[in-house]
Formats: C-alpha cells, structure tokens, sequence
C-alpha cells in the first residue's frame, strides 16, 4: 500500500475566502517566526513552504533602482497632465514592468512603495517633484488613478500592491526626522486627510508609509490617525510600511521613547505592520520586539494584528496561488506602446505658460538652442535606468534638422591652475565599460560605491578643460571634456568617473572659496566629504588638512609628508587654485543668439542638486548662472523662448521673454515630445498642478502647515501668482457657455458646452471651481471640484457635466468637531484655470446652520479653536489627543467663536501641562488671569480652577497664554 498524500492545509485552498487562509497559516506560524515577519525583509519558513518576502519596491515613474526601466515623466509632471485615464495607463505599463522584471529578478518586489500623495503646499520643498498637485482634490484623483493602474483590474488578484506614501503633513526634508508640524484640525480634515482619503477609499491602495515628521510633536510613526481615520476608509487590511530607519529615529534622533522596546511596541500598536530598518537586516526589529514582549509591552495578538495584515496582501498578489494568479505572466517590458506612452504623457505634461505668438515654430525657423538643460535628459532619486534617451537638442534636431540648430550648452569653460604653474589634468582613461550609475540595479543605491577603476587626476602644464556649470549658491560641478563628472570615490582621490551627478550622498558637487580678500585664488571644497581638493605626488584628492590646520607649526608640511595620500591623518593640505577662464558660457550664448530666428533657452535644475530629497531649496529664482545665459539670449535677441525643465516651479520676469514653458523631467522622451509641442505638432495642453509665486517674499515660512492662517497655496493666498493654479495655454482657442447648474439626489450638477475655436485638434482642460459668497468661516477662494481633460476635433462642440456631491461644499466646524454643510449662497465658477474664469452662476444650498458650543456640557478642547496667533499644537500625550502652546515658548492668542454659557458661569477649569506661566481669558466682558504653577513633565496635567463670573448667553471666549505651558482643556461650572 502507498501512503495517502498529507491533505492540503487551509491555506493552500484558493476555494477558500482569503481571510480564512490567512488565519491558518497564522495559526501554523511560530512566535518567533511572526516576529520575523514584522521587518522589511521577511525570511522564508522552509517548513510551511512558504517564500521569503520583502516590502518596497520605488516605483513613482516607472520600476526605480532595479536597472533599465521605462522611465515617465516625474509624477509632479503626470499630475501637470490632469489627466487620469493617462495616469491610470502609466500605472497599468509599471506595474506590468514590474512583474516582467520579477521574472527575472527576484529583488524586485511586488509591494510597491509609491505613489507620493503629500501635497505640494510649498514649492521650495525638496521633493516637490515626488508628489502631483498643491490640491487635494487633484492629488486624490490623480493618484486614485495611478494605484488602479497599479494594482489592475482583477477583482481577486493584484498586480502590484501599491503604498502611499508619506502619511502625514509632510513638505519639509530640513530636520525632517525632528521637526513637527503643527496642524490645526480644519487643516488636518480638510486639506492633509483629503489626499489620502479618497484614494483609499478607491480600494486600489495596499497601504501607507508614514512619514519621517512629527505632527503636532507626536512621530507620524505612532500617530493615532492611522487607526482613528485610516483603517475607517476601507473594510480592506492596509499594511503600514515605515519609513527607512524612522522606527530607530523614535529613539534616536527624536527621543520621544527612551528605549527601542518601547518605541517598537507604541509604533506597532498604534498600527505600524512592517519595520524598514538597518537593511536586510531583521535581528535588530525581532529583538526588540521580543523585548516588548517580554515586558509586557506588547501582546503576541498585537503580533498577529501586523503579520495578518501583511498576509492579506501577499495573498492577494497571489503569491498562494500561482496557478491562478492572472498576473503571473502579465508581464509586459519595454513595449512599443510603453515607449509610445512614454512620449504622450511626456507631451500632456507641457505647460504653455507665455505665448507672444512665436509658437508654434515654423518648419523653417532657424533656432538657437542654448541653456545647461538643452542636450540633458535627466533622472531624479526615483528613477529606474534609461533604456532611451532624448533630450531636448536631439528632439529638435530629429524634428527641425540638424542644419536649422545651433546649440551652446553655456557653461563656463575653465582650467584649474595650482600654486605651483601647473594645471588640473583627466589622463586617459583605459578601455572599459562605462555603465550608467545604478545600470545593475540596487536594492539601496544609496551604498553604490563611486568607481575607482579609473585614474586619478593628475597635474600638467597644459591641464584640461573643464565644463563648470554653478547649480546656485556656489554649487559647482565640473565636467571632462568626455562628458564624465569630476567625483570622488570613498578612497578619497578625485577622478573624473560619473556620468551623472547622483547618490544619495553627491559626490560630483564643489564649491570655489576665495582665499584672501583681493586674491585670486581658491580652495575647491568637495561638497560630499565637505574637504577641500589636494594635489599629491599619486593623484588629486580630497585634503585631510586645510590650509588653516597646516599653518602651525606642529601641522606645518615638511618635505617628508607633503604629497601623501588623503586619508586621514595625513597631512597633505590643501591645494589653492587660480581659475582660469577659456570661454564664459554667456559668450557662447551670444553667439549662437544672434543670427537665429528664434532662441530657446532651456533651463532648470538636476534633481540631484539644490532641491531633492534631504535638501530644501532656498529660493524660487533660478540660479544666477541660468540668469545671466537668459539675459545674454534675450539681449541677443528679443524673440527668446524660456524652456524650464524642472522638478518645481521658479520665479522669473515672463513680461521680457516671446514664450516660456515649463515641464517636469519628462523621462526618456522628453526631447522628442518638447520639440513636437515646439512645432505644433501637439497643442500644449498642461496645467499647473501648483502656484506659481512671483517672489521669495510671497512664501510662507517652510514649517509653516498653517494653509488657512497663513494664506497659503492658490485656495487663500490673496496675492497675485506669477502664474496661478491649473494655468496653461493653448495654440487653439476654445469656447465656453451654456452653463446651467441644479441641484438634486444630493449633487450640484453643473452642465455647460465647451467648443474648440481653432483649426487644430487640441485638448482642454475644464476647471470647475466653487467659491463660498459670505462664509462664517475662512473658507478658500476658490476650490477645485472637479476637471476633465477633452480632446476635441476642430469646430467641434461637446456638452459637459459634473456632478459633485453635495458634502464637496462642507468644512469641518471644530465647535461640533465633524463636517458641515452651510446653507448660504456658492459662486460656481468653470475656466480654464483657478484665475481664468469664463462661465459662473450663484447657486443657494441647504445646509446645516451653525450652532454654539455647548462649553457647559463639554468644554472646550484647545486645539479646537476657530483663530490663534503665535499658536503651535503639540501631543497631549503619547498616544492620542492634541494640546496648545505657545511657538517657542512666547505667547499665544486663541480665540473661540460663540460660546454658550447657558445661563451663566461662575468658574473656569484648565488642564495645564509643562512650564509654569500665565492664562488670561475674557469673555462678555469677564476676565480672568491665572497662574499655571508648571509640572513635572510635559504630560503630567494639572487642573486649575479660577473664577470667571460669564453672564449667560453665547459669547467669543479669548485665551492668552503666556509662557511655556500646555493647555489641553477648558471647562466651565456654574
């Protein structure tokens, strides 16, 4: 007799519901193998069959750090297209390249980490070009759009798993690990939630990474908004991914745990499932969490909470079931209709921002291409390698013809000269093979060494020529005449190696100090290191030694060390260099300007530089050299077209130029779909997924999260944009009318006809805006409620409709602490952008009307306030709740709008926390000032009573605080 074969376990059985399957193979699992499972990088259990797994897969624009990939625009580019069925398609073609390059790859993962909904609420963010959209509305949908693509069309089985990323509030990479941003309830429900909300909702999101911040001084890793409003938008298990090292920051560098057991224990209870920390390591996380356990910090049912929810996603991507997964051979690369896409989303994605009638250009024009951006086709952090490759002179040289192009890169063209006569030299390079940074793939780029198998530099007397180009602020990068970057590799010497600037440490950037107040001389300061560049007798390296540390005697250079290697403890010093100009960039510029007929100049930034994740930018104006090749172009000749190519938007004076238009680093066909947006062959149809501010000075501060205070992004700011919001022209005229609005089933349906005007088939983008006419609160001027991107023949009419449910006009009243509709009179207003205004209509909606606080029954919470100044929210405790104090321990005003004090009150109660100072409030005409005597700890509460004779009836109550306390609550009795 043969032995009956062991029966299926549950788990193994696609008949059965997922979640039953997922509480068998729970119930099979060991302790300590589920404690396994809660790190990034899950192991295999050899003995259930089951395979190792990891979370994290970048694929913002395409599948990032693997290797070739199709390469799309950046998604600040996808969000300028307004165009959700193009968006959905980009997802559908990465998440296609995805599982063609598992097939392959086992590295690469099927939980995808993006995309980036964090709104663009201040354009000197670093990594503004991550995210879509200053809206929340627009962001939502746009990336409702790009997770359906992701996750595909199965109503069972997903193809990739994608996760938002970063849960909450966050726009600033300065101290992005220690900062706090300080968000006030309207805020919180009725800008930051919103992105996330309705995309969650959609049912096409895997999960969320909180982010590396604080809001209101509690880590977004323990926030209690993942379960309180997170996990309430959907019946599906969402798996919470943290950031990179963020679970050892709770310690570490925030210091809001004393020790990682707890710190590991509050973020998974609070509803953190999976721990990116020390890398492909997991010892670390299980110890931890083993220690929770043992302290009794954490149960194994907060285990299981965790494992489960990582399990459902698995079990959805079909990794239990691969005879029955329908994605497991719907792997698609490289297509032709992914290049295809490629270059339509990279043509959506162009905003017409100026047009004098220069474009679109005439076959014959003969153009000047000038600008550092003009022969570049650059990728940013989250790009994967480029397959191909078109920049903008090779696309208009395709389109135009080589004979009608004259190009000057415009950069400076200059020899380094030593303090002894000789200059900086590139020697030749041996044959070898010369990959693109991270061609191999990565699981972290960020450990990709610099190569070293190139020669160092050396010194001659004739020297090379370099391509210096100054990125703002001194920031230097220096290029060989064969087009590779000087870069230093972690041995220190200098060599001319990279094809790009890149890494999460950029080691291709430096800066030129002068020495001496009158001299000509220069320390050239490597940026990576922060070390100044020596000369030794075996290369140029970086100095162990400045010229300040070597000019004592006991650090002084003796014939016996000087010219020794550049490691530390060495004592080579450093080299001081006279800069010798060949050619200055805007010469050339000139040059080239003058006898065409028309002139581009393209500029931007590398996303490398100046601007991209760990860095913020400093100013929206361009850098000073981009400034001066402009205004030589513009000298040269007045009919001078501005292209930037950039992550963000920039500050310039569009009034001196014939045209500008902007669009995002826009991938591999980038080039070939700016030249047919150029010729005409394409209308430009791109829209502004954010203000554009004319000045520095229009900006809020950084850590500013204020939107409704400060007057922030295109739905408060009262200040003229350069160019506003959903901006964007067109080389064809469209018509608008016919608009007709009404109300019923709950929506406002606005209906209204839309005509194209012009010769040409071309895409519109219509707006529809609402605007409330006499709020009782700060409400925006002007708020998007729905768009739609059309595409229309010539001649051609289309009536369009929305609908907009009704809840769209509500704001949420902290005196009721939800939302509310309120009954009054709404501007509706349809155009094309949030300023261009061509049809409007008033309409009157029923609502809800306001009504007071009921502080008798319930008091006040603090941070419910309807105004304040000088204001900052902090964490009423660990866990949950929100308190106020004043910025920086100096003063803050509150105000509370319509009280009722029934039929009066005699007393007032404040739970107050931290530093002692004092509490002065008034209300129908009573006053009070109390003294708060100061605690121990932030987070030990005193209650402190004073009299406060209110006569009854509904009045504004004012608090002022003095002094580095924290009012968390405040009652009345009669």
């Amino acid at each position: 007799m043969t032995a009956s074969p062991p029966p299926t376990p549950p788990f193994r059985d696609p008949r059965l519901p997922f979640a039953k399957r997922v509480d068998d193979l729970l119930s099979r699992l060991t302790r300590d193998e589920k404690v396994s499972f809660l790190h990034q990088f899950a192991p295999a259990v050899e003995r259930l069959g089951v395979a190792a797994f990891r979370t994290g897969q970048e694929a913002l624009h395409g599948v990032a750090w693997m290797g070739p990939a199709t390469v799309f625009p950046q998604a600040v580019g996808l969000g300028a297209t307004w165009n959700t069925e193009l968006v959905r398609r980009v997802g559908e073609a990465v998440s296609r390249e995805v599982r063609a390059m598992r097939a392959r790859d086992e590295r690469v993962g099927l939980n995808v980490w993006s995309p980036t909904v964090n709104l663009l609420r201040h354009p000197l963010w670093g990594r503004n070009e991550e995210g879509y959209s200053e809206d929340p509305l627009l962001t939502s949908a746009i990336a409702t759009a790009y997770t359906r693509g992701l996750r595909g069309d199965h109503p069972v089985y997903w193809r990739t798993a994608p996760v938002l990323k970063h849960w909450l509030a966050h726009n600033n990479e300065t101290g992005r690990d220690v900062t706090s941003s300080s968000v006030r309830p309207r805020v919180l429900h009725e800008y930051d939630l919103r992105a996330f909300r309705a995309t969650v909702a959609a049912g096409a999101v895997a999960g969320v990474m909180p982010a590396y911040n604080l809001v209101n001084g509690r880590p977004n890793h323990v926030s209690p908004h993942l379960r309180e409003h997170l996990r309430t938008w959907t019946d599906q298990e969402l798996l919470v991914c943290s950031d990179a090292g963020a679970p050892s920051n709770l310690v570490d560098s925030e210091h809001y745990f004393d020790t990682h057991e707890e710190a590991t224990a509050a973020a998974l209870v609070a509803g953190v499932d999976s721990f990116t920390d020390h890398g492909t390591d997991g010892s670390p996380i299980a110890a931890r969490v083993r220690g929770a356990l043992e302290r009794g910090l954490l149960s194994e049912a907060d285990v299981d909470t965790a494992v489960r929810r990582q399990l459902s996603v698995r079990f959805r991507l079909g990794e239990f079931d691969p005879d029955d997964d329908p994605h497991a051979h719907s792997g698609a690369f490289d297509t032709p209709e992914h290049r295809e896409l490629a270059r339509v989303a990279a043509e959506q994605a162009v905003v017409l921002l100026r047009n004098d009638g220069v474009l679109p250009l005439a076959p014959d024009t003969r153009l000047a291409v000038v600008g550092l951006l003009a022969d570049e086709c650059k990728l940013d952090w989250y790009s994967g390698t480029l397959i191909h490759r078109s920049t903008p002179l090779e696309g208009l040289y395709e389109r135009f013809g080589a004979e009608r192009v004259r190009f000057a890169e415009g950069v400076d063209r200059v020899r380094l000269r030593t303090s002894a006569g000789t200059f900086l030299h590139v020697p030749p390079a041996p044959e070898a093979p010369d990959p693109a940074r991270g061609a191999q793939g990565a699981l972290d780029p960020a450990l990709l060494a610099g190569r070293t198998d190139l020669p160092p530099l050396t010194t001659d007397a004739v020297g090379t020529e370099f391509a210096l180009v100054d990125w703002g602020d001194g920031v230097l990068t220096l290029r060989a005449p064969d087009g590779r970057y000087l870069s230093v590799a972690e041995d220190g010497y200098v060599r001319a190696s990279a094809d790009q600037p890149g890494g999460w440490v950029v080691q291709e950037t430096f800066r030129l100090e002068r020495r001496g107040e009158h001299g000509t001389g220069h320390l050239l300061r490597h940026l990576g290191t922060g070390r100044p560049v020596s000369v030794a007798a075996d290369g140029v390296k970086v100095a162990a030694r400045t010229p300040e540390t070597a000019e004592t005697p006991e650090s002084a250079e003796t014939p016996d060390t000087a010219g020794t290697a550049g490691t530390a403890g060495t004592a080579e010093t450093a080299e001081v260099f006279e800069v010798v100009v060949a050619e200055h960039g805007t010469d050339a510029v000139r040059r080239a300007a003058a006898d065409a007929d028309v002139v581009l100049v393209v500029a931007g930034n590398d996303p490398h530089i100046r601007g991209r994740e760990t860095e913020d930018r400093t100013t929206l104006r361009l850098p000073a050299h981009q400034e001066r090749l402009l205004e030589a172009a513009r000298a040269a000749n007045p009919r001078t077209v501005l292209v930037l190519v950039s992550a963000y938007p920039y500050a310039f004076a569009p009034g001196r130029l014939a045209a500008a238009l902007w669009t995002a680093h826009g991938g591999q066909a980038a080039g070939t779909a700016l030249a047919r947006v150029l010729a005409g062959d394409v209308a430009p149809a791109g829209r502004l997924p954010q203000t554009w501010y004319a000045d520095d000075a229009d900006l809020p501060d950084l850590l500013d999260y204020d939107v409704i205070g400060g007057r922030q992004t295109y739905r408060y700011f009262e200040g003229t944009p350069l160019f506003p919001f959903g901006h964007g022209l067109s080389y064809v005229p469209f018509g608008y009318a016919d608009l007709v609005t009404a109300v019923a089933d709950g929506a406002l349906h606005v209906f209204f006809t839309l005509t194209n005007a012009g010769d040409t088939t071309a895409d519109e983008v219509a707006q529809l805006y609402t605007r409330a006419v006499e709020p009782s609160v700060p409400r925006p001027r002007r708020e998007l409620l729905a768009h739609r991107r059309v595409t229309l023949a010539p001649g051609e009419t289309r009536r369009l409709e929305f609908a907009v449910p009704l809840r769209a006009f509500a704001f949420w009243d902290v005196a009721r602490g939800d939302w509310r509709l309120e009954p009054g009179r709404y501007d509706v207003l349809v155009g094309a952008s949030s300023e261009d205004v061509r049809l409007r209509a008033t309409v009157t909606l029923d609502g809800e009307p306001a009504a007071p606080r009921p502080v008798l029954r319930r008091g006040l919470s603090a941070a419910d306030f309807d105004e304040h100044g000088g204001a900052a929210l902090v964490d009423r405790t660990k866990a949950a709740g929100d308190a106020v104090t004043p910025a920086s321990g100096g003063t803050a005003e509150l105000l509370y709008r319509a009280c009722d004090f029934g039929t009066g009150v005699r007393t007032v109660r404040l739970e107050l926390a931290g530093g002692a100072g004092t509490v002065e409030l008034s209300a129908g005409g009573a006053r009070a000032t109390v003294e708060s005597p100061g605690t121990p700890g932030p987070y030990d509460y005193t209650t402190v009573e004073a009299p406060l004779p209110v006569a009854g009836g509904t009045h504004d109550l004012r608090v002022t605080l003095r002094g580095p306390m924290r009012l968390a609550h405040v009652g009345f009795s009669g």
